[in-house]
């Protein structure tokens, strides 16, 4: 059960505005692993149509772009973002042309691709959630093409040892190796969530799923 998530949707609804304005945009930010999609997912779901969900995860660069750039070994590093893309969105589903539906991408994890145009953002959504890893970053792009696209920013804290092993069994379940698993997570993962850790201060909300 994910806790708080009524009283996150009663703050995530008393955001919306009746009056015309942007739409609201709540990001909800995290280290590798913290379970910031289960609490989107329950803090969009307990709006109950109000609102719909775009996660930063839809960025990812391609494949084929990031043996480009030589940054296969890094997949999920700030750097394998299409950040300045994220904004441009994020800037769309905030301030969208009358009835417009906004075409928002996915990431399929049984694929490790993203899939463009995977989720729709409806004329009539209050609220857009969106959650990753690097929405508190201070480090450019972020902090200046994503940030002030967020109403407010909410850290998903959870015990490090806990996050770890659920990253690890989420890499099996999606093919690695319980060797390379942990390999990679202990790499790579935990190498960013290093490097996110100092967004928790920048927070406007802790939430403790702990």
């Amino acid at each position: 059960m994910v806790p708080y998530v009524d009283e996150l949707a009663a703050r995530a609804r008393s955001l919306a505005r009746a009056d015309g304005a942007a739409r609201p945009v709540i990001g909800i930010a995290g280290p590798p692993g913290a379970g910031k999609s289960t609490l989107a997912e329950a803090v969009v779901a307990a709006l109950d149509g109000l609102a719909a969900l775009v996660p930063m995860d839809g960025f990812h660069l391609a494949d084929a772009e990031l043996r480009r750039l030589g940054r296969t070994d890094r997949k999920g590093a700030p750097d394998t973002f299409d950040a300045y893309g994220y904004g441009a969105l994020l800037a769309r589903v905030r301030a969208p042309r009358p009835g417009e539906t906004v075409y928002a991408p996915c990431f399929e994890r049984e694929l490790e691709q993203p899939v463009a145009g995977a989720l729709p953002v409806s004329a009539g959504v209050s609220v857009v959630i969106t959650e990753g890893n690097y929405l508190l970053l201070d480090e450019e792009p972020w902090s200046s093409v994503v940030r002030p696209q967020l109403d407010e920013v909410w850290w998903v804290a959870v015990d490090d040892a806990v996050r770890i092993e659920r990253l690890i069994a989420r890499h099996v379940r999606f093919g690695k190796s319980p060797s390379a698993a942990r390999a990679w997570v202990l790499r790579s993962d935990e190498a960013n969530a290093r490097q996110v850790a100092s967004g928790r201060e920048r927070a406007d909300l802790v939430v403790d799923v702990d």
